[in-house]
């Protein structure tokens, strides 16, 4: 199913060196692609975005203030890519691979051990039977250390349940997230 369009870009074996630049060779990543049931998916550099404290604001699932999240710059050095998370603080990125969950699989995107071993938690986020587009991701910093979140390498991993196929799909019932584009989608009470 990942072949044929569930996952875009697909990777069919699990990537743990790529060629980044040809002067250095080749350099170790954090691993992406197909795993022991599962999927590792890479975090896109398009956007991360940090939550910071505006004095006088409650964040509001109902009425999300886009003001509470802060854009954050993307980092470059000798062959690496990647977003700063502050120490304790809780941020919003997004996933580089594109989903067409079909309607009798159900997604469960958790964290990483790699990143989990840093101080970052990432919260539990499904992907309904039905839904399609690129995962808003959550990572929360529970270090006391500013930590590297590497993009277009692994960050989270997905585990797909299979089932019949469901009687009202995420499609079917025009969710909210729906068709999310690979930028960071907010909160949002329709």
């Amino acid at each position: 199913m990942a072949q044929q369009g569930m996952i875009s870009p697909f990777e069919p074996s699990l990537i743990r060196k790529v060629q980044k630049d040809e002067s250095v060779g080749v350099q170790p990543v954090i691993s992406y692609g197909v795993s022991s049931y599962g999927y590792d998916i890479r975090l896109s550099s398009a956007e991360f975005r940090i939550f910071r404290h505006i004095p006088g604001t409650i964040v509001n699932p109902k009425k999300f203030n886009p003001h509470n999240l802060e854009p954050t710059p993307l980092h470059r050095d000798t062959n690496d890519i990647y977003f700063i998370l502050p120490a304790h603080s809780y941020g919003l990125g997004v996933a580089l691979e594109r989903l067409e969950v079909p309607n009798n699989i159900t997604v469960i995107c958790i964290g990483k051990s790699t990143y989990a071993r840093c101080g970052i938690i990432t919260s539990i986020t499904p992907a309904e039977a039905g839904w399609r587009g690129h995962l808003t991701l959550e990572f929360s910093n529970s270090s006391s250390t500013d930590c590297r979140i590497y993009a277009d390498e692994g960050v989270v991993k997905l585990i797909f349940l299979e089932g019949e196929p469901c009687a009202i799909s995420y499609n079917a019932r025009q969710g909210k997230y729906q068709d999310q584009a690979e930028l960071v989608t907010l909160a949002k009470v329709c």
